[in-house]
């Protein structure tokens, strides 16, 4: 019975007439709302990089539709497209449900679940809220799958236009490889551009982002921003709290080292520079043991077993439709704080150069293989040109860098040790490909500089060179 409910809301997934009609429809009003917002810019490249966004975001979420609609099934159209759409017929139904939008997914009825066998899944609060928030948008939508993914589409590229915003004030002059690496990313582009966690996750990075930056550095807008950021970590809390765990401490970093560059009097920073990095390290540690039990599963001392459990349940999966695109890290983990970290090479390398190209068994996962090569070939080309010990000095030495090579590698060990899937890992690591992917090139622009320098001083060797990074723009 499941799986003939299954089949019959896949059929009617496929886009009819009425998608035909409301798409393009609301393809022109978002394009309207998003142009209103373009032309306060009075950057020229700013509107310009906006302009490309919104349509790569757009087209990236049409073929994600027909991706969904037509070619495969998953979370997207048999859970949260299908539970999603019965909440909003059940609340049409009988108003009284309405109850359940406000209710945790542990507290709904479950005779009221459209497909039995997703009943597991309503004890997740994460997969609840994606659910909730599909028949919520159902009322401004008709309830078209298409519509829905649209409206999830633009709630991810605010979020990615924000991140971008974030890095181009900080380096104006590297505005195409921010581009590069936020706008253009194709696996990020296509994996954010639809009714999945991983989009309302990505929005929640690049607003997070660029609140945190403007309540403790600029220090404007303090209200906006701690709304804004308040949302957004609840989204994430509830969706994929070990994002923010990972995001959290290095992120506060920056901030950290970002304030005390500001002070004139070198003896005071390099005095101050440690005491409050180790303060901010305290009071993480200290906001991690006491809140343990709520983080269950993701507390520190969790952690490691939950990870072990994890690839314990990949490995059983054997027989199910999608086993062939299990991979093993070719490491055994042993479940241990010391095990994660022997395995550490390997899993971030899984993480950021893999599925390699003859590890692809479909269409999606061949665009993240090539993605994953040409990626691979760019780190290597980077350090390659700065050297290993100058890549090194150039992490430690500047806190943007810092911060997002940090941040990506520590995600990016978590996800490829807990991931033994290709279909999944090309979706969980895309929050930390726009930050290892700047990273990069703000490595290998510095490394450019340092090379003009040195050449200049040889042509004139007594006079200073005023060859810079652009500084941060106030």
């Amino acid at each position: 019975m499941d799986e003939i409910i299954r089949t019959i809301f896949l059929k009617s997934l496929q886009m009819n007439y009425v998608d035909f009609v409301l798409t393009p429809i609301y393809i022109f009003l978002l394009y309207l709302f998003f142009r209103r917002k373009r032309k306060k810019f009075k950057d020229p490249l700013l509107q310009k990089y906006h302009r490309q966004g919104f349509w790569i975001k757009i087209f990236a979420s049409i073929l994600f539709i027909l991706y969904y609609s037509y070619l495969t099934e998953g979370d997207s159209t048999v859970l949260y497209q299908l539970e999603g759409n019965n909440l909003y017929h059940l609340i049409l139904n009988n108003t009284n449900n309405l109850k359940y939008v406000f209710h945790k997914g542990k507290d709904f009825d479950l005779s009221l679940v459209k497909a039995p066998g997703n009943e597991g899944y309503f004890r997740d609060e994460g997969n609840f809220m994606i659910i909730r928030l599909d028949a919520l948008f159902s009322f401004i939508s008709f309830g078209s799958y298409a519509v829905i993914n649209l409206l999830f589409a633009s709630l991810a590229f605010s979020g990615l236009w924000k991140l971008f915003k974030f890095f181009y004030e900080q380096y104006p002059k590297l505005h195409k490889q921010f581009a590069i690496s936020i706008l253009y990313f194709p696996t990020l582009a296509f994996w954010s551009a639809g009714l999945l966690k991983d989009t309302l996750c990505i929005a929640a990075i690049g607003w997070l982002t660029y609140s945190v930056y403007g309540l403790l550095y600029k220090r404007k807008s303090i209200l906006k921003n701690c709304i804004i950021i308040f949302i957004f970590a609840y989204f994430l809390v509830v969706l994929k709290v070990y994002i923010l765990l990972a995001y959290v401490p290095f992120f506060l970093l920056f901030i950290i080292l970002k304030n005390v560059q500001g002070i004139r009097f070198k003896f005071l920073r390099y005095l101050l520079a440690p005491g409050l990095i180790a303060l901010s390290i305290y009071a993480f540690s200290q906001i991690l043991t006491t809140y343990n039990n709520e983080l269950g599963a993701y507390a520190v001392e969790d952690l490691t077993s939950s990870i072990s459990h994890l690839n314990e349940v990949i490995e059983q999966r054997s027989d199910r439709a999608d086993a062939a695109s299990n991979f093993s890290l070719g490491a055994t983990f042993d479940g241990t704080f010391t095990g994660l970290i022997k395995i550490a090479p390997i899993a971030v390398a899984t993480t950021f150069f893999r599925p390699f190209l003859w590890e692809a068994h479909k269409i999606s996962q061949l665009m993240a293989a090539l993605e994953s090569l040409v990626l691979m070939f760019f780190t290597l080309y980077v350090i390659f040109k700065s050297g290993v010990f100058t890549f090194i000095k150039l992490i430690l030495s500047d806190p943007l860098i810092m911060f997002c090579f940090l941040f990506a590698v520590v995600f990016g060990l978590f996800v490829g040790a807990s991931t033994l899937n290709f279909g999944t890992l090309v979706r969980y690591k895309i929050p930390c490909l726009p930050f290892y992917s700047i990273s990069l090139f703000l490595i290998y622009e510095k490394v450019k500089v340092r090379s003009s320098r040195e050449a200049l001083k040889k042509i004139i060797p007594n006079q200073a060179t005023i060859i810079t990074l652009q500084p941060a723009i106030s």
